[in-house]
């Protein structure tokens, strides 16, 4: 007998739209400020903070803006969202575990 099996590809597709002049692209990290989102999964919180020293060591970053969303499973709030893109030229979200 033959199964079935259904795949789903989680990624979004490409977008063929050019990039506007406010995503202006970053050419390097010396003098930026980088942000973290810490989706708040188990030891995310630690590579945060490891990576945030490198960045500032290792690659000149001026300075470092965490947040932290208070569960995995809910969006940022919309002021930290904020103050992120306002305060940022590089923010990354990630996970841990």
């Amino acid at each position: 007998m033959t199964a079935t099996l259904i795949l789903f590809d989680p990624t979004a597709p490409r977008s063929d739209a050019p990039v506007s002049s406010a995503h202006a692209q970053l050419r390097t990290l010396a003098g930026a400020v980088v942000g973290f989102i810490d989706n708040a999964k188990p030891n995310f919180n630690h590579l945060v903070d490891d990576l945030a020293d490198a960045l500032v060591s290792r690659y000149g970053v001026a300075r470092v803006v965490k947040r932290r969303k208070r569960s995995a499973s809910v969006p940022a709030p919309a002021d930290a969202i904020d103050e992120l893109a306002r305060e940022c030229d590089l923010v990354i979200t990630g996970s841990g575990d």
